[in-house]
Order: C-alpha cells, then structure tokens, then sequence
C-alpha cells in the first residue's frame, strides 16, 4: 500500500516538474503569458484522464509557473485554479473525446476573464476585451489539448 503512495505521489511530482518546465521554456518564446498563448504543457491537463493522481501535479506546475507570471498574484490565483479545476474534471470525464473540454472551457473562461480585467478593469469596455481574450485563449488551449 505505500509503495502505491509513493508512485501516486512521485507521478504527481513530475507531472508538476513537467509542466513547470515546458511553461517556462515557452515564456522564452512568448507562448505563456498573454492574451495570445498556447501553453503546449496544457496538453498535459488530459493525464488525469489516465492517471488522476496527476491533476494535483497540474496544479503545482502550473502555480510554479505562474509565479513568472508578468499579471502577478491575480494569474497566480485563477490561472493556477483553472488549470487545477480543469485537471480535477478531467479525471471524472467518461469518455476519452470529453477529456480536453474543461481544460478549454475554463481557461478560456477564467484566464478570459482575468486578463480582461487586467487590461480593461471594470470599464465598459470589459465585456469585447473579454470576448476576444477568451476567443484566443481558447483558441490556444484547444490547440494544446487537441
């Protein structure tokens, strides 16, 4: 039994180094951070599908990640939950074509969300910088992810 803990535990840890170091390798080519982002270690949010263990991996590659984050302790927060909420349902999904869905939808939602705010604030103009964040943060994750 705590040889299976050890591997749950150890898997978890280098799902987070993974996704830590393909962030910051892509921040080096400006894919990271921004509204036009394709974070290729997204694609790893669709390992809980095969190994749930990993979601928590997600979450603390993807804090570690931010933390180089140029929006701060506001994308440390919901981008590091987005990816770890995502991760969190994929690792309920069902079906294997349903297992990039929450990764998509959330960040396009959340990280959406908060770099309209970081742009706009709560102007009238929140609502189209919004739209277009999401349109391409989607955009990119669905790329990451499919």
């Amino acid at each position: 039994m705590k040889h299976k803990n050890t591997q749950k535990l150890t898997l978890a840890a280098m799902t987070a180094a993974a996704y830590a170091a393909l962030s910051l390798l892509g921040a080096v080519f400006g894919l990271t951070f921004g509204p036009i982002q394709v974070r290729f270690s997204e694609a790893l949010c669709l390992l809980p599908f095969l190994f749930p263990e990993t979601a928590w991996g997600l979450g603390v590659g993807c804090l570690i990640a931010n933390l180089f984050s140029p929006y701060g302790l506001l994308d440390i927060v919901v981008g590091s939950c987005a990816t770890f909420l995502a991760a969190l349902l994929t690792a309920r999904c069902k079906q294997k074509w349903l297992a990039p869905l929450p990764p998509v939808v959330l960040n396009m939602l959340l990280v959406g969300a908060m770099l309209a705010y970081e742009e706009a604030g709560a102007s009238a103009a929140f609502g189209s910088v919004f739209l277009f964040n999401a349109a391409t943060v989607g955009i990119g994750e669905a790329i990451a992810c499919y």
